[in-house]
């Protein structure tokens, strides 16, 4: 019998908001395998006694990076943890998008402005500044170039807490075709779903955001999932992936680019997608055979 620890976070005092995480575990033990929720940072947590560990909902990581990180290291070194330890530094700072373009892949557009850096924003067009490390659009905010002086205090406060920039055009196509999640698992295609813009024009880059606004089920077509196979294959060791989700905008001229590219712990949005709880259970209990 399997046992599998399914790696989330400690909301205290809120409740988790991982509505995937009691299916999952029920999914599993129904198909015999022994599953348990395990806090990511938990001390008393034994993870060499499971066969695999699935990193799924810890989305305070991006808090605490480097602390995390240590623990993808530690955990590796115990047991199986999916995804791959190395994969997931890599994936934690998004400047992974320059390798993807260096690789060929169609991506948005991409500046970077570390703490100590000379500041430039561009001048001609609307643009969008977050940070490399981030998760639910923390800190990032969209700017026309009138408020340059608005978006300078916002790189100010970012890098005072040591966190480096990026600048990106903003993509006009969301706020037509929205932003499509390309869901992958255990090798293929899961399914795939569609949102429509975060970032509004005015709202600060600390205001709270609704992450997945109006999202819905969606079929990719031929070039999105192209693209997003493409930037699969061009992710570093990715041999031994269980998971992704590729985020894909249109750019100017109509086509798929790659906004993003989660292999660390993308909600699956099973409650949008029900039928596929049992290919993810099936693929999860495969790889702790392995």
């Amino acid at each position: 019998m399997p046992r599998v620890a399914l790696v989330t976070y400690d909301p205290r005092p809120e409740p988790s908001k991982d509505a995937d995480l009691p299916v999952l575990l029920r999914a599993l033990r129904e198909a015999g395998a022994e599953a348990e929720a395990v806090h990511w940072d938990d001390p008393d947590a034994d993870w060499a006694a499971y066969d695999l560990a699935v990193i799924r909902s810890t989305w305070d990581y991006s808090w605490r990076a480097d602390e995390f990180l240590a623990w993808t290291q530690k955990c590796a070194s115990l047991t199986r943890l999916a995804n791959p330890a190395e994969v997931v530094r890599w994936n934690t700072d998004k400047r992974y998008l320059g390798d993807l373009a260096r690789a060929g892949v169609p991506v948005v557009s991409t500046s970077y402005i570390a703490p100590g850096e000379s500041v430039s924003l561009p001048d001609t067009h609307e643009y969008v500044v977050k940070p490399t490390s981030g998760a639910g659009s923390r800190y990032a905010a969209r700017y026309t170039p009138d408020d340059h002086d608005t978006a300078v205090r916002h790189l100010a406060r970012m890098h005072d807490e040591g966190l480096t920039a990026m600048v990106q055009p903003y993509m006009r196509g969301i706020d037509v075709s929205g932003e499509r999640a390309l869901q992958f698992f255990g090798g293929g295609l899961l399914h795939a779903s569609r949102k429509r813009a975060v970032l509004t024009p005015g709202t600060a880059y600390d205001a709270p955001k609704v992450a997945h606004p109006d999202l819905e089920p969606w079929t990719p077509s031929p070039s999105e999932l192209a693209v997003a196979e493409q930037a699969l294959a061009a992710v570093p060791d990715a041999t031994d992936l269980l998971y992704a989700r590729v985020d894909l905008v249109d750019g100017p001229d109509g086509e798929p680019r790659v906004m993003e590219l989660e292999l660390v712990e993308p909600n699956l949005f099973l409650f949008l997608h029900p039928v596929s709880v049992s290919a993810v259970s099936d693929a999860i209990l495969a790889a702790a055979a392995r």
